[in-house]
């Protein structure tokens, strides 16, 4: 195919971690700034602009943050999925650090996302907490974040580490589509989608344009996370390297 001559290349060259240091150091403070700028605008919008909902009032609001999170807790999730692919099948020499960056922002996410939705079913529903599917899968979620978490501190040597969490990654790949389609599959207190929908968004544009840039935000703000995360990991890697080599110096000395 045509854009496997432009990918492949680029992958090669990102496989780098010196140009990947490179890149991200130009890009960061880029994405930084836009996320920053982005959201200050959807902050303003959802405060000063969006409406209350007819039924919901003011606690509609907390909708803004709530959404956001949900899609990037899934977002990021398979993020790590493909970072495991890469590091199984095609030995990507940074795909498990993507895969390690992504792992702490991807479970913040997951938890700001459960935050938000009790402190919404409080009013809402009359309490914080159902036994919901959409609920439920959500709290495995984050479950499986802190494993993988807790995964990778357990293995003090890298490649192993790599490859115990990305096979357990993969595993917990399972639950991103029974979150994603709970609503569908179950009767559900948690309401079904309302802006991606076949039928086109049931949110009015009032509503939807600033859930919309906080959603651009939001993800702008992981993405800046991340690369940060990576080049962090990149950074610690080498440090543990250098000692390492240091180390063994010392010790042939004293031989």
């Amino acid at each position: 195919m045509p854009l496997d001559r432009y990918i492949q290349p680029m992958i090669r060259e990102l496989a780098n971690p010196t140009r990947f240091m490179s890149l991200s150091g130009t890009l960061l403070p880029w994405v930084g700034g836009l996320a920053a700028i982005l959201m200050i605008v959807g902050l303003y919008m959802v405060w000063f602009a969006a409406p209350a909902d007819y039924q919901q009032g003011e606690t509609v609001k907390i909708m803004y943050l709530h959404v956001p999170a949900a899609w990037l807790s899934l977002f990021f999730y398979m993020i790590m999925a493909t970072s495991a692919l890469g590091t199984l099948v095609w030995r990507h020499p940074l795909a498990d650090v993507s895969q390690k960056a992504a792992a702490p922002i991807g479970a913040a996410f997951t938890l700001i996302c459960l935050v938000t939705g009790s402190l919404w079913g409080k009013p809402m529903w009359g309490t914080y907490w159902q036994w919901d599917a959409r609920l439920t899968s959500m709290l495995v979620m984050l479950l499986i974040y802190l494993g993988i978490l807790a995964l990778w501190r357990a293995i003090e040597e890298p490649n192993r580490a790599a490859r115990a969490v990305s096979i357990l990654t993969l595993v917990g790949a399972v639950n991103v589509p029974i979150v994603k389609f709970s609503v569908d599959w179950w009767n559900t207190l948690h309401q079904p989608a309302s802006v991606f929908r076949i039928d086109g968004p049931t949110i009015h544009a009032s509503m939807l344009v600033p859930l919309l840039i906080m959603a651009v935000a939001f993800s702008l703000v992981g993405i800046a996370l991340h690369l940060a995360g990576m080049r962090t990991e990149i950074l610690r890697r080498r440090v543990r390297t250098l000692t390492i080599l240091e180390a063994e110096r010392l010790d042939a000395q004293a031989a």
